[in-house]
């Protein structure tokens, strides 16, 4: 079983790699796309506690206040343990900027880790979905972040987010599709993915990253 520490903290894909060769096989768009970008490195929270807290703290919040607030949690809590966090009381999660009920998301997922309800311990021994079905029994937790979980701290190779309005746009835009009502823009093409989807979507968000959709 690994522990937190024995995680890879980044994932590098290259062109050469059986990933990117792969999905420039089986999709002419995205092959496109891939050789547009060139070798991408992801960087992952390896600890999947912290990991799952610090995407609490960062709900619907901008990369730059999130990391402010972040940083102010680090330093209340250096160790980052669920103990520790369940230590802090919510008025002084409250005054490092986290809201009320993200605090009670904190110590739901603190409390829940304690109890082995939550068991981070089984986790590379675990499918996707069964991940999913944990860490969503937390409060604040829900199935967009837990697949963002699966992707950023785990590295899980096959993880489609086919709520994610970011690879929705990218998609729409990188396969030329017309409007749709119900949004379904990665389905048409993401079976072409398997079983490398997350790599499709780190090079989907990295066309809105890089402004290369504005480009067009």
């Amino acid at each position: 079983m690994n522990k937190p520490s024995e995680r890879p903290a980044s994932l590098t894909f290259r062109l050469d790699g059986i990933e990117l060769q792969m999905l420039r096989q089986t999709d002419e768009r995205l092959a496109w796309l891939i050789d547009r970008v060139g070798e991408l490195t992801i960087a992952l929270n390896p600890d999947p506690f912290q990991s799952l807290a610090m995407s609490i703290v960062g709900q619907q919040l901008s990369v730059k206040a999130a990391a402010t607030i972040k940083a102010r949690v680090q330093a209340l809590a250096p160790e980052f343990t669920p103990e520790a966090l369940l230590a802090i009381d919510a008025d002084t999660l409250r005054s490092a900027g986290v809201s009320y009920a993200k605090a009670a998301s904190i110590h739901d997922l603190s409390a829940k880790a304690l109890s082995g309800e939550l068991d981070l311990a089984r986790l590379d021994g675990m499918e996707n979905e069964d991940i999913i079905q944990m860490v969503s029994s937390v409060k604040g937790i829900g199935r967009w972040t837990a697949e963002m979980f699966l992707m950023f701290s785990l590295g899980r190779p096959d993880v489609l987010s086919v709520g994610d309005f970011g690879l929705q746009r990218s998609a729409k835009w990188l396969y030329a599709m017309e409007d749709r009502p119900d949004k379904k823009y990665l389905e048409q093409h993401a079976h072409k993915w398997v079983p490398y989807r997350s790599a499709a979507s780190f090079y989907l968000w990295e066309a809105i990253n890089r402004g290369i959709i504005s480009e067009a």
